[in-house]
């Protein structure tokens, strides 16, 4: 099969997608030929997406940051919440500190965040 090679040629299947889109939904049979473009590619795409525009996992530190925004947490307060010393949670904020294993487990559990963000794999 065919491969995306350059920019042009990926905002061109982009555009492609757009207007199959409009043509195909799920009660359109898998046997349709705009169905079956835009499977081959989105496939296309998926693979050039993939090389060229990887989303890496996010960091403790971004995902910390945002639970204390959702929650609305100071880092006196998430502190508090982790019964950690907050010089210690600023360390770990600002990446000169990370979490000793117990401070982690209790990040993950309290905080609902994965144990592979929290440890770091």
């Amino acid at each position: 099969m065919a491969k995306i090679e350059n920019e042009r040629q990926y905002r061109l299947a982009m555009q492609r997608i757009e207007e199959l889109l409009k043509r195909v939904d799920n009660s359109t049979p898998q046997e349709n030929k705009d169905s079956v473009e835009l499977y081959l590619l989105s496939e296309l795409v998926e693979e050039y997406e993939e090389e060229h525009y990887k989303i890496e996992a996010p960091s403790l530190i971004d995902i910390l940051k945002l639970r204390m925004f959702e929650l609305g947490l100071s880092q006196c307060a998430l502190a508090k919440k982790l019964g950690m010393n907050q010089s210690k949670i600023s360390e770990i904020l600002s990446g000169k500190r990370e979490p000793t294993l117990k401070q982690a487990r209790k990040m993950a559990l309290e905080l609902n965040i994965s144990p592979a963000i929290v440890l770091g794999i």
